[in-house]
């Protein structure tokens, strides 16, 4: 049991200094990719809901920790999509109840381990797509297209290019 309990104490994080210029670099990401998305809800997308409380997830992973597995492509678009699509499986088969939103998170956890797209904010998308109110149930399995994967798409192409413009940053790692 001692040794059990030892496990969870942890140990003394070390901290870099603050990096002003990559702080920077990941506002500026974070606020193109969601003014981004934003807009294209707002001046093209109008009626449909296209920001999506994952995405806020997501911008930190894209724009702050490019380096991530979880922030590459594959993971942001394959497992946010894929949990999505979880979600509203589980909210068809069981309504909102406590039920849908368990199985909604684990499975999509599951999902996402079994075909290697583990992105978190995407457990975060199954669960929206269970507890997200008459406006997210409205958009029953078009949910993961749009809003996930249409905005996903778009914050993907914006880590892109901003990730890139900084000399000591390069987006994605891998695909």
């Amino acid at each position: 049991m001692k040794s059990y309990l030892a496990k969870m104490r942890g140990s003394r994080a070390s901290r870099r200094d603050i990096d002003w210029h990559d702080a920077a670099w990941s506002w500026l990401g974070a606020f193109v990719g969601m003014g981004a998305v934003t807009m294209l809800g707002e001046r093209w997308l109008t009626g449909q809901l296209l920001v999506v409380g994952s995405f806020g997830a997501t911008s930190v992973l894209l724009y702050a920790a490019p380096e991530s597995p979880f922030a590459q492509p594959r993971n942001v678009l394959l497992g946010s999509l894929l949990s999505a699509l979880v979600g509203v499986a589980c909210f068809e088969w069981f309504g909102a109840t406590a039920l849908a939103v368990a199985l909604a998170v684990s499975l999509s956890v599951l999902v996402m381990q079994l075909t290697h797209s583990v992105h978190p904010p995407g457990a975060a998308a199954a669960l929206i797509a269970v507890i997200g109110g008459a406006d997210v149930h409205a958009l029953g399995w078009w949910f993961p297209i749009i809003p996930i994967a249409l905005g996903c798409s778009v914050m993907l192409i914006v880590a892109m290019l901003v990730n890139n413009l900084a000399r000591h940053r390069r987006y994605p790692h891998y695909w």
